[in-house]
């Protein structure tokens, strides 16, 4: 069975095409990058609309296809930002109706979680999602996948935008971030907000630019954001791998390209005796072959969906979707 998979929670419109045995043969995108600013989910919405033709076409050039050979679509059901959603909806149903094809929506953060189990060959993982909107550790539990602690405020990715925004960085601020975080070298104290299992980043951003004002280099603020707000994430995913036995922890998202966190997790999986597994880069921020993978899976696990039951869902909470496939 041949899967197309239309990704479009956010910033990014994605076509992946994968077969039954989760071979990825496509894999394109196109990100919307404002010219300033941050990202408004309109603007976001008409980039996608512009771009989705284009980026199918490229997908189906890509893996040598044509529309006739493609069996099954899915697409990006939510959460993410209600009009870019709505613009990978309507792209798959279109194409699902002109070929007669089921259709399925997916959950984007199990996206996350599958695509990683399949290319990596962790089996049963606690997932670090670390992404723009979302921070969740999610674990498989009694027939679903759990969150065992989110974010309560913004995702991790969020922060470190709007930090770079206030910091005049640029948007999409991760990556410049990183670079400047490995010439820091002198540690400032900033909001450690663990509270449980979930933490908060709000006040890490108002902490950082006082920090600026005073003259403190922004070598040494990035330096000082990522050993504070990555700890606090390794240290809630060390506690839910305790929780609940989990002796594989798996990174997702976006943020999970930080070379920095990825060696603070492995470093505390490792001490637990545990594997840390992380798919590759391309893999880790919002794609479509991961939304064609889901899908696959629901499929043949029996999950079939009407059009006028692929609504999205702004607000689609991980734990919601009952796990068939596993």
């Amino acid at each position: 069975m041949i899967t197309l998979g239309i990704e479009g929670t956010a910033h990014t419109l994605g076509a992946g095409i994968v077969d039954s045995e989760c071979n990825v043969l496509a894999n394109e995108l196109d990100m919307f990058r404002p010219p300033s600013g941050g990202l408004h989910p309109r603007e976001a919405a008409n980039h996608h609309a512009d771009v989705a033709a284009d980026v199918m076409s490229r997908a189906l050039d890509a893996a040598g296809l044509g529309p006739e050979d493609i069996d099954l679509v899915s697409f990006s059901m939510g959460p993410g930002l209600g009009p870019c959603l709505r613009v990978a909806a309507t792209a798959a149903r279109a194409f699902a109706c002109m070929r007669n094809l089921p259709i399925i929506g997916v959950n984007h953060c199990i996206a996350h979680i599958e695509i990683g189990r399949a290319l990596t060959g962790c089996r049963d993982p606690a997932l670090l999602y670390a992404s723009g909107g979302n921070t969740q550790v999610i674990a498989f539990a009694e027939g679903r996948y759990r969150i065992f602690g989110e974010t309560q405020d913004i995702g991790i990715g969020n922060m470190l935008d709007k930090l770079g925004r206030d910091l005049g960085l640029g948007f999409y601020a991760g990556p410049t971030i990183e670079k400047l975080a490995k010439e820091g070298t002198e540690y400032h104290e900033l909001p450690y907000s663990v509270k449980g299992m979930d933490v908060a980043f709000s006040g890490m951003i108002t902490a950082a630019v006082a920090l600026h004002n005073k003259g403190v280099p922004l070598e040494d603020i990035a330096f000082s954001v990522q050993e504070t707000a990555f700890a606090m994430l390794t240290e809630v995913t060390e506690r839910a791998m305790a929780h609940i036995g989990k002796k594989e922890v798996l990174l997702g998202g976006g943020v999970a390209q930080n070379s920095r966190l990825r060696d603070m997790v492995e470093d505390m999986a490792h001490a637990r005796g545990a594997e840390m597994f992380v798919p590759d880069r391309q893999f880790c921020r919002d794609n479509g072959a991961m939304i064609a993978w889901l899908g696959a899976e629901m499929h043949n696990s029996g999950v079939r969906m009407t059009v006028p039951e692929t609504l999205v869902r702004q607000r689609f909470r991980t734990d919601e979707v009952e796990v068939g496939w596993r």
